[in-house]
């Protein structure tokens, strides 16, 4: 530790008699027995990225325990009486499974009702998208939700919500960080006041599902003949979505008895995260096994959803995000039309999303806002255009988000939207995924690829950081052929031309992505992830699709064509 000085001095200060004696003793340990391990947890602290706060569970300021919670608590306690006042203050906790998920959600909540504001708790584990509901239907003036979404087991985290009921966002996010690094750990106020912590369940579960039902809901034919597979991976949604569905009238719901009991451990998965085809395994295999129509499975705390449905040859395939926002969206426009446009509608997406968004929207005329990585985005649209009508949005990270009751990606409503879209094609002897073709005959065919890289710790952390400046310095000429005709660096805000140089704004908030777009429409997009020890690559090509018949081809074609771009970047 020699070498990192103030990484030792960090750890020391943890030594102090406000520390619980057992931290204080590992700590102790680590300096002596295991300092790589001490550089790790004190090397920074832990920072809100795009979802929120999230870190490895344990002692240290880049970990999340009671002491980086607490501080991030009194913190926002203090920006609250900051900006609304010191009185009739009003907060809502909600906590998913993951491990110390409900211990810690009871340490956020003394030290909200320490600063005498009142907080209404979860008795038990919620989905987020109900906490982001409970913020506007309590009249709250912020949210915390504990979860580390579908992170691996030892991860946990913090997100918070503003009084909108969506995750902070400019100017809130950079004052609440300023308000919680102005604090040392010795002023975080941990004495409860028992009296303002106030323990809530159906009275906001019930408001929750019906509006679920309310905005997914459609009136489908066949509910009743139409087979469900569900899984929530252990995770909160099966408090919501089983009886979502039983209440909109499917009764062919089969929920997977190994996921169903939530559990912080994940024992039956690698991952928790429907973003993954071995996630789904244990669904798909018995989805199969009794002939289901659709497959279901969302992260821990519901606010992702993958779902696989019967393909050309009447096989179980998973969709990634981009083609259930797809459709997802196609259906609120076409719901909307069959009423009548009125020419404020719009709907959002993000910038390493599929591009074929904006094309649809156009197509139906209707406005497509593009926004940067994270729901937090989509949400402040709603509250920056508040003479427009959100139909609905998504992101390529397996979330989507149906009008504006919910303001984050919300799982609940999505699962029952993505249901009634099949049941109602199936009666009309369609499907879903031949529904989907459809869209990419009309719009075009758009293939996407998700490369993530992990580089773990304070080396990763540089490799990352490396790795960008090295596509700034030397950006890619072409990508198979086509040459790069766009560059576009959000740390500036700067879109360049790389043929003549010529530049102009990126009407959008600084962020650390860069986007490479060729002369035929090919693009990539290089991010290091906000809320993991990960950069991701994301591709996207397209070309037209003349029938449905000649999709086989022509997405094979896609696919090589990403492929063949993998290898010029020799990613690794």
């Amino acid at each position: 530790m020699e070498q990192f000085p103030e990484i030792l001095q960090n750890a020391k200060s943890w030594l102090t008699d406000f520390f619980d004696p057992a931290v204080k003793q590992e700590i102790q340990e680590l300096i002596e027995k295991d300092p790589e391990s001490l550089q790790d947890r004190f090397y920074k602290n832990l920072e809100f990225g795009t979802g929120g706060m999230r870190g490895i569970m344990g002692t240290g300021t880049n970990r999340i325990n009671k002491y980086t919670l607490g501080k991030s608590t009194q913190g926002l306690s203090n920006y609250l009486k900051q900006t609304y006042g010191p009185d009739g203050l009003k907060v809502v906790i909600a906590y998913d499974c993951r491990n110390n998920s409900q211990s810690l959600a009871r340490v956020v909540a003394e030290v909200f009702s320490a600063n005498g504001i009142q907080v209404y708790l979860f008795s038990e584990l919620r989905t987020t998208p109900e906490l982001s509901f409970a913020v506007r239907y309590l009249n709250c003036h912020a949210g915390v939700v504990l979860t580390a979404s579908h992170n691996p087991p030892e991860y946990n985290g913090y997100k918070v919500y503003w009084t909108d009921g969506g995750q902070i966002v400019p100017p809130q996010d950079g004052e609440i960080i300023a308000a919680i690094d102005k604090l040392s750990f010795e002023e975080i106020a941990f004495e409860p006041r028992e009296e303002l912590i106030h323990i809530i369940d159906k009275e906001v579960d019930e408001p929750f599902i019906n509006a679920s039902v309310a905005n997914g809901s459609i009136g489908a034919r066949g509910r009743d003949q139409f087979s469900i597979v569900f899984t929530p991976l252990h995770g909160t949604s099966i408090t919501a979505i089983p009886e979502v569905l039983k209440r909109a009238g499917y009764s062919q719901v089969t929920i997977i008895e190994e996921q169903a009991e939530p559990d912080g451990n994940f024992p039956t998965v690698v991952s928790p995260n429907p973003e993954e085809q071995e996630a789904l395994d244990l669904a798909i295999k018995k989805g199969e096994a009794i002939g289901a129509d659709m497959v279901v499975g969302t992260d821990p705390d519901s606010d992702r959803l993958g779902i696989a449905v019967r393909n050309g040859e009447g096989k179980l395939e998973i969709l990634n995000g981009n083609q259930t926002m797809i459709l997802m969206t196609r259906f609120l426009l076409d719901k909307r039309k069959a009423t009548g446009f009125k020419g404020d509608e719009f709907v959002a997406s993000t910038i390493v999303s599929t591009p074929m968004m904006s094309v649809m929207a156009a197509d139906y005329g209707v406005d497509c806002k593009t926004s940067l990585t994270g729901f937090k985005w989509i949400a402040k649209m709603i509250e920056d255009y508040p003479d427009q009508d959100f139909l609905g949005g998504g992101e390529e990270s397996y979330g989507f988000m149906v009008g504006e009751f919910v303001r984050d990606k919300d799982a609940v409503t999505s699962t029952l939207l993505a249901c009634e879209i099949a049941a109602e094609a199936k009666a009309a002897g369609s499907s879903f995924y031949q529904e989907l073709l459809k869209c990419y005959v009309d719009f075009g065919c758009y293939r996407e690829r998700l490369v993530s890289l992990t580089k773990k710790g304070m080396d990763g952390a540089k490799e990352i950081r490396e790795m960008m400046v090295k596509f700034r310095e030397n950006p890619p000429a072409s990508l198979d052929g086509s040459p790069v005709v766009r560059v576009e660096d959000y740390s500036t805000a700067v879109a360049t031309d790389p043929r003549d140089g010529s530049s102009e704004a990126i009407d959008l908030p600084k962020s650390n992505v860069l986007i490479f777009i060729t002369e035929d429409g090919s693009r990539l997009a290089a991010r290091p992830s906000g809320t993991e020890p990960k950069i991701k690559f994301y591709i996207s090509v397209n070309a037209p699709l003349d029938s449905v018949s000649d999709y086989a081809g022509v997405a094979g074609g896609l696919d090589a064509k990403i492929d063949r771009i993998l290898a010029e970047l020799t990613l690794d």
